[in-house]
């Protein structure tokens, strides 16, 4: 640049250099998710068919191929939204999205190791990363022990990511009324989530096989009629 131009004197890394880091930074955030257990949790396996899931489930897809806004989901145990928040993770990951999937205790423990002195990352680093990710999906949010500490790092997180718009998916089996105001405040912002999704589905682990045979039935032949009726 020129003598007297802004950018005259400022550093800029080559774009090599840019992709570099990008790439780093998104193998890091793969890393922190650890996925490993739930790659096997995709749309495909997921079952629409039971009762109180459809809503949750189109939207789930919707925003894995088009991540925009905030998705939340509130659910009891057992009601599918781990598995759709790991779906729309390894859907982003598949067509090559920067996505960071954590649970909310286990994000506040990485946060913390970096005061550690073994720590190969400081904490300033991390908490930017994780701020900042592409796509960021927060599982069971109102699971994490309230300290002022884990209340004051997730409300910057969240805060951060509304002011800036950017994509994040939220999970939680607690009553919205029991998540803290200020983080509430900022899910229920019509501008940046449209609706909260809330799961009126039984838990999946202790309904009976029969009863989910006849439910995955009863919600495919309603489909083969909509699709009759359209035809």
């Amino acid at each position: 640049m020129p003598y007297g131009h802004p950018d005259f004197g400022r550093l800029w890394p080559c774009s090599c250099r840019t992709a570099e880091r990008l790439r780093r930074r998104g193998e890091m955030l793969r890393a922190m998710s650890n996925l490993g257990p739930f790659l096997n949790k995709t749309f495909e396996n997921f079952d629409a068919g039971v009762r109180g899931v459809a809503r949750a489930y189109a939207r789930a897809i919707k925003f894995a191929e088009h991540p925009v806004g905030w998705l939340i989901l509130f659910g009891g145990y057992g009601c599918g939204k781990t598995h759709l928040a790991a779906a729309i993770a390894n859907r982003l990951l598949a067509n090559h999205n920067e996505v960071l999937f954590t649970v909310v205790p286990d994000l506040l423990d990485h946060l913390r190791s970096t005061f550690g002195p073994h720590s190969e990352v400081g904490y300033d680093e991390r908490f930017e990363q994780v701020r900042s990710a592409g796509v960021l999906i927060l599982d069971d949010l109102g699971t994490e022990n309230a300290t002022p500490w884990a209340r004051e790092k997730l409300f910057q997180i969240f805060n951060h990511r509304y002011n800036y718009r950017l994509p994040t998916v939220i999970t939680s089996n607690r009553e919205p009324k029991d998540i803290e105001p200020r983080i509430l405040s900022r899910m229920t912002d019509r501008d940046l989530c449209d609706e909260i999704i809330i799961i009126d589905a039984d838990d999946y682990r202790r309904t009976p096989a029969a009863q989910r045979f006849e439910q995955k039935k009863q919600h495919h032949l309603q489909r083969m009629g909509r699709r009759d009726g359209n035809g």
